[in-house]
């Protein structure tokens, strides 16, 4: 019997990742390539796989643990010295460094026989889609180049969309164009190919930030010696089963071991979703993110009673109402349709609480109006909105549950240590809610220019995918329109949102005699998993003493 020691492979910039998942344990039989263990970074998760086959001798990881490259996790015993595919070590005044596995230089020819710090010609260059925030993805809506361009830095590539954004994708490199993979309307994420630029003459180190993926070492047999030829081929994957329909799903024993890559287990995660639940179409019964979206997509067409995982909802009967009179019949922008979704995933998976109040801003109203000539003077419209926002900003720091997200299942609390506000824009397309970012570092004056920059470019179609990710509270103003009160849906992953309806005049008893007084309403909506009503109460008597004296503001 022979044992291997199983490393943390290589982890780019990631000084220390913690362990948050353990597939194994001791005793169990391991195949090649079936993952041990799941660590993540503050950016990413990533499973790290079994180069050999065998029975797991010892986990000397746990759960919470900071791992960095190189570190032990698992001792794996092998039935023979040739199934371990062990390297011989060298001797210690010779031992470098451990590591998982070469980069594979992101080209079709064999990497050439050189040292890691070599320098080595890149003739190939990936382009790929970079982070683009919250979206699952997103659509590519230009295609600006073809297979045979030259472009320069900074060319335009391609262009993609969201349901909220487009963004511009340009060429990091100069040189010409040998591949582009994808086409106008394809859906692509973080990370999906887009073009190939043949660069010239452009020289790199081994171990440098130029696109290479990773590729897994040829396992060298356990009688070769170091700097011998002879390496066993790599194991057999055996192919995958012809798709045919739902019955080429694997399906697995109850208990059984579920094979699933990072990004899906975090989708999982999110979803709520058992991966053991989950059929699996990849190869050697791997789970897909297609196979957890088709599986809470199932859910939710489903009335649930049958099922042995609840949760699915009746979904409404199609009505033909042709048959009472004319129709016509529009399709929702993709704003809308997205927004749509949206709003229902929040209001299916948050219980709202609405409380409801009204602030007397007469005396801000007339300080507001009394900055008329300084906003001139600096090109800016104050309005009421910033003064409100400001007001709010003051509010979530005294209230910091408010300025938070739920995670772990509504089981922890992330207190949110920056001020990202949102605010709701009515667009011919539907609403956006673009952020200004670090908001509570800006004066009323900078905040005017800022929701105003926003708001016109949400109008025109050219807000980025940085405008309308990262909030951390929103404000919904229906003021210009009407109404005394409405009931707005919580931004999830938000706890809370202000609803403001439109200033009246009313009669306000001061102690001795009714007074016509301007009244604010103001509606909160919040998570009732995370606040309760009387912190409610506390946060919206708090912000109608601000917006009635905003020299609070300054305590």
């Amino acid at each position: 019997m022979a044992l291997q020691d199983i490393l943390i492979p290589d982890i780019g910039d990631a000084e220390n990742v913690e362990v948050i998942e353990v597939l194994v344990a001791v005793g169990d039989e391991v195949q090649v390539d079936e993952g041990l263990i799941v660590v993540e970074s503050d950016k990413a998760s990533m499973e790290v796989p079994s180069p050999g086959a065998g029975r797991v001798e010892s986990i000397e990881v746990g759960l919470g643990d900071r791992v960095q490259e190189g570190q032990l996790i698992v001792r794996l015993e092998a039935p023979d010295a040739k199934q371990a595919q062990v390297v011989p070590e060298p001797a210690a005044h010779d031992r470098a460094p451990p590591e998982a596995a070469p980069l594979a230089l992101p080209t079709d020819e064999p990497a050439p026989d050189v040292e890691r710090s070599a320098p080595v010609v890149v003739d190939r260059f990936e382009v790929r889609v970079p982070d683009i925030g919250d979206a699952e993805a997103v659509e590519v809506i230009e295609v600006a180049v073809v297979a045979g361009d030259t472009v320069a830095v900074d060319d335009l590539l391609v262009v993609v969309e969201s349901d909220k954004a487009s963004m511009e994708i340009p060429s990091p490199v100069a040189g010409r164009v040998i591949e582009v993979p994808i086409a106008t309307g394809d859906g692509v994420s973080d990370g999906t190919l887009l073009v190939v630029v043949e660069t010239e003459g452009h020289t790199v180190e081994r171990d440098s930030d130029a696109p290479k993926t990773l590729a897994a070492v040829p396992p060298v047999d356990a009688e070769a010696r170091p700097g011998s030829d002879q390496v066993a081929p790599p194991p057999e994957v055996p192919e995958a089963p012809e798709a045919a329909g739902s019955e080429a799903l694997a399906t697995r024993a109850k208990g059984a071991a579920v094979y699933a890559g990072p990004a899906v287990r975090r989708l999982a995660r999110e979803l709520g979703v058992d991966l053991a639940h989950v059929n699996a179409s990849g190869t050697q019964g791997r789970v897909l993110k297609d196979d957890v979206q088709a599986f809470v997509k199932k859910r939710l067409t489903e009335a649930g009673t049958d099922s042995d995982v609840p949760g699915g909802i009746p979904r409404l009967p199609e009505i033909d109402f042709s048959r009472f009179g004319d129709v016509q019949t529009h399709a929702l922008s993709r704003i809308r349709a997205r927004g749509a979704a949206n709003l229902q995933r929040s209001w299916l998976n948050v219980p709202h609480v609405t409380q409801h109040d009204e602030a007397d801003v007469t005396e801000l109203e007339t300080f507001r109006r009394s900055l008329t000539s300084e906003g001139e003077a600096r090109s800016v419209k104050l309005t009421l909105l910033a003064f409100i926002m400001r007001s709010v900003l003051h509010t979530l720091k005294e209230f910091p549950t408010f300025n938070a997200s739920l995670a772990d299942h509504a089981r922890a609390m992330v207190i949110k240590q920056y001020y990202h506000l949102g605010f709701a824009v009515d667009t011919d397309e539907g609403l956006v809610v673009p952020v200004v970012r670090n908001a509570d570092q800006l004066g009323v004056f900078e905040l005017a220019a800022r929701i105003a920059d926003l708001s016109e470019k949400a109008r025109d179609g050219k807000l980025t995918i940085e405008d309308l990710s990262g909030g951390s509270f929103s404000v919904s103003s229906l003021g210009r329109i009407g109404g005394t009160g409405f009931t707005p849906i919580v931004n999830a992953p938000e706890v809370a949102i202000l609803g403001i309806s439109r200033v009246a005049t009313r009669p306000r008893w001061n102690g001795e005699s009714f007074a016509p007084r301007s009244m604010l309403p103001l509606s909160l909506s919040y998570d009732h998993r995370a606040i309760n009503g009387a912190e409610a109460g506390r946060f919206m008597v708090r912000l109608c003493q601000l917006l009635e004296d905003i020299r609070h503001v300054l305590l």
